[in-house]
């Protein structure tokens, strides 16, 4: 080969070695996945640097989502019911597309959508099995919730839960899963052997995460309208104590707890604070305040060491040292940031 041919060819492969490149990390390092409800996708966001490393399509409304323990798949709850905010008169709306419901899967080192699995009508929140292989899923619009196949694709049960059913959470025992009911201001125990519904907790208004201790042994349960946390014994299960949040328009929404279980991170909405509860007392500790416009879903670290929060209003997500709790970066994301997930 000609020096003339060869020098164009040692170019091309030293600009191969240090062009930068947008796509994420493996699929064994660390990623921020937020859902955007307005704008159809996922911002995945490198947590070293948080800068965003990529755009994801995933379908219309996507808000909850999860990632395998494995770290290869990311799924995302995807709706074709139309938004209605607060006040909004719903009859004007237009008619659902049910053809776009469903849970969207996407490999995480490609970023491409692989399929979209059946889910029920209007899936907001879910869980997973920690085997992977079953999903399960609050259907707002039906006042069910559903089990998912993800071995067949195909729906195994669906499970009456109250109506508005919002938050999924499994227990981390994997015997049962716990789904909020905003229209009936509880929480229903599913047992999965069964699949039948074995305790209802009535909590304060319009309950909408729960969150629970690694051990398994409390759950925190956070409830809007009441402006207010509810602590859980899980074992039971029952409702322990109620935990107002005094802080301005506080109107609890997500929950994160700590890797390590010691605490748990409260999204206040509208008020825009984040309330941190001690998990042995049961007892709000701190509020971090001004951390960004109405926070939503949120995530903490493996190491504990910053919590990341959906911004709805503002397009943005919010990275809080917490150990100062101060917000120390926003990132620009979609459109109404909804939720967050972090992989393994």
């Amino acid at each position: 080969m000609t020096t003339r041919a060869v020098l164009p060819l040692l170019l091309a492969l030293c600009a191969c070695r240090t062009a930068p490149s947008s796509a994420p990390s493996p699929a064994h390092s660390p990623l921020v996945f937020v859902s955007n409800e307005d704008s159809n996708d996922v911002t995945v966001i490198d947590p070293a640097t948080d800068q965003v490393v990529r755009t994801i399509f995933v379908g219309k409304r996507p808000r909850g989502l999860k990632v395998s323990r494995d770290g290869a798949t990311l799924y995302v709850a995807v709706s074709g019911s139309p938004r209605a905010p607060p006040g909004v008169d719903e009859s004007t709306l237009p008619p659902p597309d049910r053809d776009a419901d469903g849970i969207a899967a996407v490999d995480i080192q490609s970023g491409k959508l692989l399929r979209t699995y059946e889910s029920g009508p209007d899936p907001e929140s879910f869980d997973l099995s920690a085997d992977g292989r079953w999903l399960y899923a609050s259907n707002e619009d039906a006042a069910k919730a559903t089990v998912l196949d993800l071995t067949t694709g195909k729906i195994a049960a669906t499970i009456d839960v109250g109506t508005e059913p919002e938050g999924v959470t499994l227990h981390p025992g994997g015997r049962a899963v716990w789904v909020t009911s905003e229209g009936d201001d509880a929480v229903f125990v599913v047992d999965l052997a069964s699949r039948k519904v074995t305790a209802t907790l009535k909590t304060n208004l319009r309950p909408r995460a729960v969150g629970f201790t690694p051990d398994g042994h409390r759950a925190f349960i956070t409830t809007e309208a009441g402006g207010a946390v509810m602590v859980a014994d899980a074992d039971r299960p029952a409702i322990l104590s109620e935990l107002r949040v005094e802080a301005p328009g506080a109107r609890p929404m997500g929950i994160a707890v700590a890797p390590d279980g010691r605490a748990a991170y409260v999204t206040c909405g509208r008020g825009g604070q984040v309330a941190q509860v001690d998990a042995a007392t049961g007892k709000v500790v701190r509020i971090l305040e001004k951390v960004g416009a109405r926070p939503w879903g949120a995530a903490v670290t493996a190491d504990g060491k910053k919590l990341y929060t959906a911004n709805g209003p503002s397009n943005d997500v919010s990275v809080i040292d917490l150990a100062s709790g101060q917000v120390v970066r926003r990132i620009p994301a979609g459109r109404l940031p909804w939720g967050v997930a972090i992989s393994p």
